[in-house]
């Protein structure tokens, strides 16, 4: 198998601007601001995580800063006017936060992401206290390893189990591998294709196997 993955304690970002539950309004906006993010965790007693702010949050109260919605918009947006008149991170914040923990692995954080629909997960440990913070770039950086550390990966902990002692060559090119060479077996094919691209920066895989016939294979040239 595979020697990565990689977990989120990996790549997660370490230092995280936070609020406590009673900041108001005005002092989230300047935060936001002032460390250029878009969302940061809540937090109350000793860094435990409760919520999650988030410029989205606050954008109603510009919203319906000069509106007099009619009771249709009323029934249909009460979430957002709820926010338009709250003063305070708790009033505001998205509760319970979506969180993920640091020994998650980096597909695992990502169906997080996708199924909750959130941009970013604070990592928290067993008690819910705030280790990090780990957003959809931060899941991406696998994808900036090298060509040759691709290529080796694949060698090592793929082609070297299924085909020992074969001519399977390995080429990585972007990210996208390629798999070739003649092989007397091709059945293990789709298993070297889905191993491979569970390799951690692996892009796509193609395969360009040639089968050896019987005779040859018993009597190679």
């Amino acid at each position: 198998m595979p020697e990565t993955p990689h977990i989120v304690s990996d790549v997660m970002t370490r230092t995280v601007v936070a609020v406590g539950r009673e900041a108001p309004f005005k002092e989230l906006v300047q935060t936001l601001g002032t460390w250029r993010v878009s969302a940061m965790p809540v937090l109350e007693g000793e860094g435990r995580v409760i919520g999650v702010v988030s410029e989205a949050d606050l954008l109603p109260k510009e919203e319906f800063r000069d509106s007099d919605p009619d009771r249709f918009q009323q029934l249909r947006r009460l979430p957002d006017l709820a926010k338009a008149g709250a003063v305070t991170a708790e009033e505001l914040m998205s509760s319970p936060a979506v969180t993920v923990h640091p020994d998650a692995t980096l597909p695992e954080a990502a169906r997080i992401m996708a199924v909750r629909g959130v941009k970013r997960l604070p990592v928290v440990d067993a008690e819910g206290k705030l280790q990090g913070i780990v957003t959809r770039g931060d899941l991406l950086k696998v994808f900036l390893r090298t060509d040759q550390d691709i290529e080796a990966e694949v060698h090592r902990t793929v082609v070297s189990h299924l085909f020992p002692g074969s001519g399977v060559h390995v080429r990585a090119r972007e990210g996208v591998v390629t798999l070739s060479g003649q092989l007397g077996d091709t059945a293990l094919i789709p298993v070297a294709a889905r191993l491979t691209r569970a390799v951690e920066g692996v892009v796509d895989v193609e395969c360009h196997f040639r089968g050896v016939g019987p005779d040859q294979a018993a009597h190679p040239a």
